[in-house]
């Protein structure tokens, strides 16, 4: 079986951060495995508090992941403090894990900044640079690209301008519409590799329960990425995927709702005769 690793902060909630990866990763077959840098109380209405794991224990967590289970994919979320981010950066570099995709998660869904903005430079500086692919949807690539962001020619020139920054491919998710503009019908996501811009469309769905969308896509990105997938496969199928997710997303809570990672196994079932038979 394939191996997994999430290395972001948790979510009590259960729809988005490690929860989410970890639901993600059996959906898809593989094993999944965590390394906590922060404790976030949160719901679908709002972020509580947060705590974060203090720089030695991250680390150790990696270690005892990596020392003896090993890693086909890495996934990176959430990082609030640039402590965090300078000691997960150490030790990637120190086991040079394949398919490492990064997830520059800075708000939750309800808008609560979940990274310290002072962190940016070292993200860019120390983390970017290890990513086989980088995520950001429209706020976070405008962060992190230091632009505006109001059509597609802008989301392929903060893609060229992240790429710069050390990463070997970058996708720009256009899950929050493009400019603003809240009516359009299409979901666009934009991946650039250097060379070509492809270009990953569906209809966009009319809901509100979008928590942990997120997460949910780049943990799928990794999942199929460590099940033998080119990168373009990978992310085409995670396209899929989460876009199922959100499709029969769950009207849980009194904000915004989580995606529904099982969908599948909910739908036709466990088939447990099968199960006990064998």
């Amino acid at each position: 079986m394939r191996k997994v690793l999430t290395i972001a902060g948790s979510d009590c909630s259960g729809g988005a951060g490690i929860q989410a990866d970890l639901k993600t990763f059996s959906a898809h077959g593989v094993f999944g495995m965590s390394a906590i840098v922060s404790v976030v109380a949160e719901n679908t209405s709002r972020v509580i508090d947060i705590q974060d794991i203090t720089p030695d224990m991250i680390e150790k967590q990696i270690d005892a992941v990596f020392e003896d289970i090993g890693v086909d994919a890495v996934k990176i979320g959430m990082l609030s403090q640039a402590g965090a981010m300078e000691t997960v950066a150490r030790k990637l570099r120190q086991y040079a894990p394949r398919n490492i995709v990064i997830d520059p998660v800075m708000y939750a869904k309800n808008g609560c900044p979940l990274m310290d903005p002072d962190s940016i430079e070292t993200l860019i500086q120390q983390v970017i640079p290890l990513g086989d692919l980088i995520t950001p949807n429209i706020p976070e690539a405008e962060k992190i690209a230091g632009m505006a962001i109001t059509n597609e020619t802008d989301m392929e020139k903060a893609a060229e301008a992240i790429l710069k920054m050390g990463c070997k491919n970058v996708l720009i998710k256009g899950g929050h519409a493009v400019g603003g503009d809240a009516e359009s019908k299409e979901a666009l996501d934009i991946l650039y590799d250097g060379w070509v811009f492809n270009r990953f469309s569906v209809e966009r769905i009319d809901t509100k329960n979008t928590h942990g969308t997120g997460c949910t896509f780049s943990s799928a990105i990794a999942a199929n990425l460590a099940l033998g997938f080119t990168l373009q496969e990978a992310v085409g199928r995670a396209k899929a995927y989460v876009t199922t997710a959100i499709r029969y997303a769950l009207p849980i809570g009194q904000g915004h709702g989580p995606t529904h990672h099982f969908y599948g196994l909910y739908k036709y079932g466990l088939d447990l005769d099968h199960i006990i038979g064998d």
